[in-house]
């Protein structure tokens, strides 16, 4: 497994890493044996970058990622994430990024995972009510004590990644980016480089759109929250499937999976670049890591841009609610 610097304080990772939030939280339902396997298998394939966040299954991700990284010899960087609030019943809460809260997630997320030190630190959302300063301030305060050794934003416009990182150094970006979400390639991947700020995608395949695997929204189980998503909606669905079997025909021609496929263009859109496809199983990891061996020329990508332009994507990325807490 070759390996990617993310930022330019000494961060470095697995160039493709993994997404433990299905294995705990919104993706139907749940097997704690697979999921465990999952990330040993990672693991042994040489995945050495795991994200998780508090807000997954209400801390019970970092709870499992711990568990398995805890048992582990190798090196292993684990991120995790605060300021998504959520109650005891799973309800949301709305956002935090008051000072005294950044501190109290931080020791919560360290009593989770049982680890001695949080690699990477990501503010979940940017909180309105809070200058930005504040918060990334208190982060700063964390690595100084020694709970934390990088510091990360998600979802944050350009102008507030600036002043983030003018308050520390940052890290990692984390926002969506695939062949169908490729907002970020207009302002804030470029102010990312400008600052020399690394990127992480995450649902490098489109929440699973991108693999081919559903032919209707009724595939998907009837408590998975992709099905309030507009995409996997309607006509929109519908719309996007087109786009898909597209892709498709393309990856049979190369001779490898949609999946592949898609993770491979991410990839290839810079070596500062590190996706965290999320699976709760080993068959689809597998498959993921086989994204490693695609390589796609010049011509491919035209090919690609022509099937999947820009904006090609047909509805909201996130249900219209959510969508306020993004790009802020």
């Amino acid at each position: 497994m070759q390996t990617r610097k993310l930022g330019q304080q000494g961060l470095e990772v697995s160039m493709l890493g993994l997404g433990c939030m299905g294995m705990s939280d919104f993706y139907g339902s749940r097997d704690e044996g697979e999921a465990v396997a999952t990330i040993n298998r990672a693991l042994d394939l040489g995945v050495t970058f795991l994200d998780t966040a508090d807000m997954y299954g209400m801390g019970s991700n970092e709870e499992l990622v711990g568990r398995v990284v805890r048992e582990r010899p190798e090196w292993v960087v684990v991120a995790t994430k605060f300021g998504n609030v959520r109650g005891t019943d799973g309800s949301f809460q709305g956002v935090n990024g008051r000072p005294d809260y950044v501190r109290q997630a931080c020791d919560a997320s360290l009593r989770r995972t049982g680890l001695a030190v949080i690699d990477l630190y990501y503010q979940h959302r940017v909180d309105p009510e809070v200058p930005i300063e504040d918060t990334v301030g208190a982060m700063a305060e964390l690595v100084t004590a020694g709970k934390v050794k990088y510091l990360g934003l998600s979802e944050a416009a350009p102008a507030t990644i600036r002043r983030a990182h003018a308050v520390h150094p940052i890290s990692a970006l984390q926002t969506e980016y695939s062949l169908w979400s490729r907002d970020v390639e207009a302002e804030i991947l470029p102010t990312c480089r400008e600052l020399g700020i690394g990127f992480v995608p995450y649902s490098p395949l489109g929440r699973g759109f991108l693999t081919g695997q559903f032919t209707s929204p009724e595939d998907l189980a009837e408590d998975d929250s992709r099905r309030n998503h507009p995409r996997f909606q309607g006509n929109a669905f519908a719309r996007n499937l087109d786009l898909v079997a597209a892709i498709g025909t393309m990856a049979a021609n190369k001779g490898c999976t949609p999946a592949q496929l898609a993770l491979a263009w991410v990839l290839r859109q810079g070596e500062d670049i590190v996706p965290i496809p999320g699976t709760k199983r080993r068959t689809y990891l597998e498959d993921n890591l086989g994204a490693l061996d695609v390589t796609l020329s010049e011509a491919d990508l035209r090919q690609i841009d022509a099937i999947l332009p820009p904006d090609a994507a047909e509805g909201l990325r996130y249900p219209q609610a959510s969508m306020a807490s993004i790009d802020r």
